[in-house]
This record gives C-alpha cells, structure tokens and sequence, in this order.
C-alpha cells in the first residue's frame, strides 16, 4: 500500500495500467489498495475516466537522509503509522536503544497530549515526533526542561515563517490565542540516577482542517500562507534543540529564565489555575529559576509546579 502511496505522491495523475504493472498487480488489485488507501489514512484520491487516479495534493514524506543530512548526528527513525512517536521511543529504550535518538512519523493512531488528552494526528501532515536524552546523575538536568523545549520548538516555528509564535506555562506554543504545538515530557529510570527523558513534540504543520480539534487551532501553513517542508522543519527543530539543551545543561535553566518570561504571551495577565477539581485565580508575575509559575494571588506571590497543572486566561484579562 505504501509503495503505490509513493508512487502517487507527486500529485500527478497515474493510469490504473501504469499503477498496476509498478506494483506488478491487476487494476482491480490497484482499486482495492486505493480503496484502502482512502479509508485507513484518510486521503482524497481524484479517478478521472481515461486519466487515472490523482492524489487531492502532493505528499512530501519524511525521509531520515534529508533530516540527518544537516544539524545534530541524531539517529532519525520514521514510521509510516504507530501508535505514538513516545510510545516507540520508550520501547526503544527498553531494547537498549543508544541515546540521543529521534523518532518520528507520519501518522499516530494514539497520539497524546497533557493530562491525557488525544492528539489529532492526520497522515503527512503535521510533525509527531520525540527525542530521547540520557540524563546521567543529575535532578538539575531536568529543571524546567519542558520549558526549555518549548523555546526550542518556538525558534524552529519563526524559522519557518511563524513569527507570532510564543510560549504559554507550561508547555503549549500559541500564535495569539491559537495553539499550534505541544511538549509531552515522559521518564523512566531513575532521576537521581541514570534515566532517560523523552521529549515528545507535535507541531501542526500543514493541516488546514481538523474538526476533531477541542480547541482554538492554528498550523505553519495557515500562519505562512505556504506549505511547509516537514523534513526542513525537523532539521531546524533538531539543532534549535541541540542549541537549548546545550545552554541547559553548561548553565541550568537559570541561564533561560528571561528569555522564556520574554515570550510568555500570558506575562501579567489575570489567569486561573487549574489543579484537578481546585482552581486558583492570580496574575502571572513570571517563572523562577526552576520553572515554576509566579503568581500574584490575593496581594501575596506563590509559587506552583506539576504536571498536571492547567492554566487558563480568565474572563476579565
């Protein structure tokens, strides 16, 4: 099925014939895999009589060569489907894969976000992708590290022509009031010790439509205007990465602080946080050294970290 996706991805129009003698199956076959095709990863596919069939738009997939050819020598795996880039990348682990490694796909059946939330994950697309870091002694290695990617993968958006991108405590990249990427951190091991963090990553690249989304969304296309090369914006995301974690770990994420309080779209605005059933109302003040949020509740500043923390912009900011 993959290889007459391949053969389809230029958004040309192919003949049943030409499609059928490639694969070395008859036309009916190539109609039963189009078929298929349609309903498992949710393509438009054009059959025009005497012409052929035509996918709706291009495909540009993932290729690790073009990803590992610039930037960081991190391993890049890419799926066509699974059930989350995390969920491979701890599996990995498990085998005694070698960190740092990259894993990436086309499509999630089982994406996830915070708090257990789905995340929509429509084929070629967007950007599902996780990178594993050994962290070798060291609780202060993981401090404010999900703040840390989040600047990472801000940098990596205004190079791709999204220069409204900016951060929202603790791990959503917004354009104004729109979301368009998400950081999932997962553990295992021992953090005291040796452990392995995942950095897990979706960005919404170049879906136009989604109506699955809960919430106010926005893509790179849509900011840009243009479709996006996921294999450039994986490059790009890995040495914005590479750069971060770097300064992170030479200087802790102290060395951060401003720089992420500079591009927190919600700085001083009147916010509710939600903390299961409890919900506390204050004005954000900013982040400490850690990246804990700063809260300006009742007169007195408080500090909150967590996560399964959840913050809201509320009625009157």
């Amino acid at each position: 099925m993959l290889t007459l996706l391949n053969l389809l991805k230029d958004g040309r129009f192919h003949s049943g014939q030409d499609l059928g003698l490639a694969l070395g199956i008859s036309r009916s076959a190539v109609w039963k895999q189009l078929q298929h095709l349609e309903a498992e990863l949710g393509l438009s596919i054009h059959k025009v009589r005497g012409r052929g069939y035509q996918l709706a738009a291009p495909l540009m997939l993932l290729d690790p060569l073009k990803i590992e050819d610039v930037g960081p020598k991190w391993p890049v795996t890419v799926f066509d489907s699974i059930d989350s880039t995390n969920a491979q990348a701890l599996r990995a682990v498990g085998q005694g894969q070698a960190a740092p490694f990259v894993v990436v796909a086309e499509r999630q059946v089982s994406g996830r976000g915070r708090r257990g939330r789905k995340w929509v994950s429509p084929f070629a697309e967007n950007l599902y992708y996780s990178l594993v870091l050994r962290i070798d002694g060291g609780m202060r290695q993981l401090e404010g590290l999900s703040l840390v990617v989040g600047l990472a993968v801000m940098q990596a958006l205004r190079k791709s022509g999204v220069a409204g991108a900016g951060l929202k405590w603790p791990n959503d990249v917004l354009v104004g009031s729109k979301k368009i990427a998400g950081i999932l951190l997962e553990l295992v091991g021992d953090p005291a010790d040796v452990c392995h963090v995942v950095l897990g990553i979706g960005i919404n690249v170049n879906m136009q439509i989604a109506e699955e989304v809960d919430q106010k969304w926005t893509s790179i296309r849509l900011e840009s205007g243009k479709s996006c090369d996921r294999n450039v914006l994986v490059a790009e995301l890995n040495e914005q990465l590479h750069a971060y974690i770097q300064r992170h770990q030479m200087g802790g994420f102290s060395v951060l602080q401003a720089e992420w309080e500079e591009n927190h779209l919600w700085q001083g605005r009147s916010v509710a946080l939600i903390a299961g059933a409890n919900q506390i109302d204050g004005d954000v003040l900013g982040i400490d050294s850690q990246g804990a949020l700063r809260l300006k509740v009742g007169g007195v500043e408080k500090v909150f970290s967590g996560g399964e923390l959840s913050l809201r912009l509320r009625d009157d900011s």
